[in-house]
């Protein structure tokens, strides 16, 4: 009778309680209260929270591989893996990342990049945290070049762009290098006002700019096929993303794919996120989560992120000085890949500054144009490391 409570006890998930698995559950909860309660990007935050919760239950093997057995040349399935382990096939593969852009490209306006393609160097300029970042990393020792790059990307504030290039160079990253993009995301009102405030002056800050004329349907329909051509002939490795951004831009445009449409902007995309979120989390086991290297990771992210909101910001103040322009450097910092999220902080900066001044529909130029940034700069680095 003792025997069998001791065997129950041990099958139990309290007997595999320890310190790293107790911090990573506290970790999850965390995320949770931030997503929760103080409404930190839930829609992402809270399927990877949880995700780093299930994958950290003791003995649950959610993402336990399969047991495979030989016999005469034949393969059989002993014992099938975790559900989560399958689900993560998505991101392992790179499946999920372009699903999701398919659907950001559906709910995207790139007419007032369209307007103003001088965004496109606001955009350009804000990548430049990547590399800065990608070359501390490899400075500091701790990572070769292909986790080093998957760093980097943490700086255009992209979360699928990271995910994707992190799966095919650094896979063991994943999980941190997720929850390091996802969270600075989340934090795009907190980080990003104080480095937008130093950087320019109040004269600067209350420039209001020209309208931005209208944008013709023709010249909508065809800026996704353009660019889709454009950058997969100069930067293959990119296609994947910038493809499907593309195609999800056209089915909104086009005006003849509704259904499809709303099935990429809607269904799919919310789909895909728990799915991705969830597998994402589920990399971050305390093995894994709990090492200098996640450290490192954490603070180099941040600091690429911080690079790239300054860029964008100086970049726009050269622009107003080189090209005698009337750009308002505060929507330099949108163009960062965190879409609309970052554009609107852009405008709530400059509103405070000066209450009848509306930069929202500026700021949304370089904030699209850092997404297509982002995911070129991605094509570069995989292109270089990928092997």
């Amino acid at each position: 009778m003792l025997d069998a409570f001791f065997q129950f006890l041990q099958s139990t998930g309290f007997y595999g309680l320890n310190f790293g698995v107790v911090l990573m559950m506290a970790i999850s909860c965390l995320l949770l209260y931030l997503a929760i309660v103080k409404g930190f990007e839930p829609l992402l935050l809270v399927p990877i929270a949880f995700g780093v919760l299930l994958t950290n239950l003791p003995f649950a093997g959610l993402m336990a591989p399969p047991i495979m057995e030989i016999t005469e040349e034949v393969i059989h399935t002993v014992e099938p893996g975790g559900l989560l382990y399958y689900l993560f096939q998505g991101d392992h593969l790179g499946i999920f990342p372009p699903l999701i852009f398919l659907g950001v490209g559906a709910m995207t306006d790139f007419g007032p990049l369209i307007a103003n393609p001088k965004s496109l160097l606001l955009g350009a300029a804000a990548q430049f945290g990547i590399f800065v970042t990608f070359m501390g990393a490899i400075g500091s020792g701790l990572f070769t070049a292909q986790e080093a790059a998957s760093i980097g990307i943490i700086g255009g504030a992209d979360g699928p762009t990271a995910i994707f290039l992190s799966s095919k160079l650094a896979p063991h990253l994943l999980g941190a290098i997720a929850i390091a993009a996802y969270s600075y995301m989340a934090l795009v009102p907190i980080i990003q006002p104080p480095i937008m405030r130093l950087l320019t002056t109040k004269k600067e800050r209350i420039i209001k700019m020209e309208q931005l004329r209208h944008v013709p349907k023709k010249e909508k329909i065809l800026f996704p096929i353009i660019v889709t051509i454009v950058v997969s002939l100069i930067v293959p490795p990119a296609a994947t993303l910038v493809g499907m951004l593309m195609l999800g831009n056209l089915f909104r445009e086009c005006g003849v794919v509704g259904r499809l449409e709303d099935t990429a902007k809607n269904a799919l995309i919310n789909i895909i996120t728990i799915f991705l979120g969830v597998t994402v989390g589920a990399t971050a086991t305390a093995e894994q989560f709990l090492k200098v290297e996640t450290l490192a990771i954490l603070t180099l992210g941040i600091i690429a992120f911080a690079i790239g909101t300054a860029s964008g910001v100086l970049i726009a103040k050269i622009m107003n000085k080189v090209m005698n322009v009337k750009i308002n450097p505060l929507i330099g910092s949108a163009g960062v890949s965190a879409v609309p999220m970052a554009a609107r902080v852009s405008q709530v900066v400059g509103q405070k500054e000066e209450p009848t001044n509306f930069l929202l529909m500026h700021a949304m130029g370089p904030n699209v144009a850092g997404v297509i940034g982002s995911a070129v700069s991605a094509g570069v680095l995989l292109s270089l490391f990928g092997g």
